[in-house]
């Protein structure tokens, strides 16, 4: 069900009105992300604490750490406030492969969302999972600045806004609260800032700057390199013809996620 606590959480955590992002009209782009969460008891849980796989994800011995690697959205129309919706999953693609991490298994699940009214969403997700040890540092790949002509503001996502990220989609990963569990076991150097919570803060500038009688169609999303808690981060986008091109990047200038999308005419 879309619901107001949904709504009126997002909002807050994006530091916006409900007036501002029109909720009468719909739920604004990836806000579903709140909408199916995965509660189980404690016996069910992993050491980084997300579900333990093996009934719907696949498990393998040795790959314990997850990361949502990106995704890629299609938008057929806006969900309802009290609208009644449900999730149809399945497994598109498992790959196994090593990288720099060492060994990795890629997974890509997609999601179809809709209600009476129809098919709302197509999604595709690429989850990767890997050993949870402690991964060498990577240097910052250069970028090029963002036309003069772009939009951009900056967030510091500090430790109460990952909390209220997991909380509203039902994220247990521990490394967005857990500090010793991130640093410690999984070596990073410290909480990690969700990537789904990027990925919504770019859709957010996009909407800041979409003009009237469009809206969001397609949105795909890559994760580049990890984004730190309280470390300033700047959301930047700007017009390529009709493709909108969005990143997030460090306070050291590294790219920490791209994304780019589409607008389509807003019809009911």
């Amino acid at each position: 069900m879309v619901g107001p606590v949904t709504l009126r959480g997002f909002a807050a955590l994006l530091d916006v009105s409900a007036e501002e992002v029109a909720l009468e009209t719909g739920l604004p782009p990836l806000w579903h992300w709140g909408l199916f969460q995965d509660w189980v008891r404690p016996a069910s849980l992993g050491g980084d604490g997300h579900p333990r796989r093996g009934a719907f994800l696949p498990a393998v011995a040795g790959l314990d750490s997850r990361m949502f690697a990106g995704g890629r959205l299609e938008f057929h129309r806006r969900l309802q406030l009290g609208e009644a919706v449900t999730r149809r999953s399945v497994i598109r693609t498992v790959k196994e492969t090593a990288g720099g991490a060492g060994r990795l298994l890629i997974v890509t699940v997609e999601h179809t969302i809709g209600g009476e009214a129809g098919p709302a969403i197509t999604e595709e997700q690429d989850l990767v999972f890997r050993a949870a040890v402690p991964l060498p540092a990577k240097p910052p790949e250069p970028a090029p600045e963002a036309p003069e002509t772009g939009w951009r503001r900056t967030v510091t996502p500090d430790s109460v806004a990952l909390f209220r990220m997991s909380a509203l989609t039902g994220n247990g990963h521990r490394i967005h609260y857990d500090q010793p569990y991130a640093t410690g076991v999984e070596g990073y150097p410290a909480l990690v800032v969700h990537g789904p919570l990027q990925a919504i803060w770019m859709a957010d500038l996009l909407r800041r700057h979409t003009p009237p009688g469009l809206r969001l169609g397609r949105f795909s999303f890559r994760g580049r390199r990890p984004a730190f808690a309280d470390r300033p981060l700047t959301i930047e986008g700007w017009m390529e013809a009709d493709i909108a091109r969005l990143r997030t990047r460090d306070d050291s200038g590294a790219v920490c996620m791209t994304a780019e999308a589409s607008l389509v005419p807003d019809r009911p």
